[in-house]
């Protein structure tokens, strides 16, 4: 039986802090309304890690069948790729986490909603759903988005719009265009980590066919395209405070734009995009950090 430590090895700790932050930054926007509830907030945070770690096992799992972790990948050495986890054993962490999962985004639903409101409840259960099998289908099987291009989009939609603006709406039951800016925020911070670790792989995944929209790109397309990301997700955040900041406490929130523009400099310094991997905790980290300031701001 593996050990405790294989297990959250394979779960990848340091994706967790990038995966709660929308449900910060919703949170946040709730305290502003009034509206916010520790029961929900707490829930939300249990459902969305339990969604990202499927999705970190049902990577391993996927590419560790496809051979897309071999010896020319960069970055950690995966558990099934290592040895250190069978194919049925993460085959069987997928099912579990995801029953698992389920059931707390049950509870979730009918703490918010209660058992009044079921068309609501209904359309919650099936984005639950629907978080589950987008969090699978991203490496697992034949028609795997991930090797696509797709892997942006997915991204940017859970962790941003539906990751805030679905937060929210647990919350407040009600949504703005205000809501919507933050949203764009996580999402694009999200689909730059996705990015960058597509960049840095980008050689790798070509040999084996794994289509990342950095494969399709090319090297200065991918580049161009991270800073696109990084000006949108910049701008959202800015007009979203100029919109709402009602004190200069709000907008504590923009220490952490100092690293990623840092980044944005490191990247375009950086002739190999092999030697990338350091920077991807700095984006997630970032993220993060932008994401709880906002809260805290919100709760003092």
């Amino acid at each position: 039986m593996p050990s405790f430590k294989i297990w959250l090895s394979a779960a990848r700790p340091r994706t967790l802090p990038l995966s709660i932050s929308g449900i910060l930054v919703g949170g946040g926007l709730a305290l502003q309304e009034g509206a916010f509830n520790w029961t929900v907030f707490l829930l939300s945070l249990f459902a969305t890690l339990g969604f990202q770690i499927i999705s970190n096992y049902a990577n391993d799992y996927g590419d560790g069948l496809k051979g897309t972790d071999n010896k020319d990948r960069v970055g950690p050495v995966r558990a099934m790729q290592s040895g250190l986890l069978t194919e049925s054993q993460l085959r069987w962490a997928i099912i579990l986490t995801s029953v698992f999962t389920t059931s707390i985004v049950v509870v979730l639903i009918y703490t918010a909603f209660g058992g009044d409101q079921l068309l609501l409840s209904l359309l919650f259960m099936i984005l639950g759903i629907a978080a589950i099998i987008s969090a699978i289908k991203y490496t697992v099987g034949k028609s795997a988005y991930g090797y696509r291009g797709l892997g942006d989009i997915f991204v940017f939609i859970f962790f941003g719009i539906i990751g805030v603006c679905g937060s929210f709406y647990l919350f407040a039951q009600f949504l703005s265009i205000y809501q919507f800016l933050p949203a764009i925020t996580i999402g694009a911070l999200s689909t730059m980590v996705l990015h960058l670790n597509n960049m840095r792989d980008r050689e790798a995944d070509q040999k084996v066919g794994k289509n990342t929209l950095a494969v399709y790109l090319g090297k200065d397309g991918s580049l161009r395209y991270h800073l696109i990301l990084y000006v949108v997700a910049v701008l959202s955040w800015l007009t979203f405070l100029l919109m709402t900041a009602i004190d200069l406490l709000s907008y504590i929130s923009l220490i952490a734009m100092i690293p990623l523009s840092m980044h944005m400099v490191k990247v375009y310094k950086t002739t190999s995009h092999v030697l990338l991997d350091p920077e991807l905790k700095k984006v997630a980290l970032s993220t993060f950090v932008l994401a709880l300031l906002f809260f805290i701001g919100s709760y003092v």
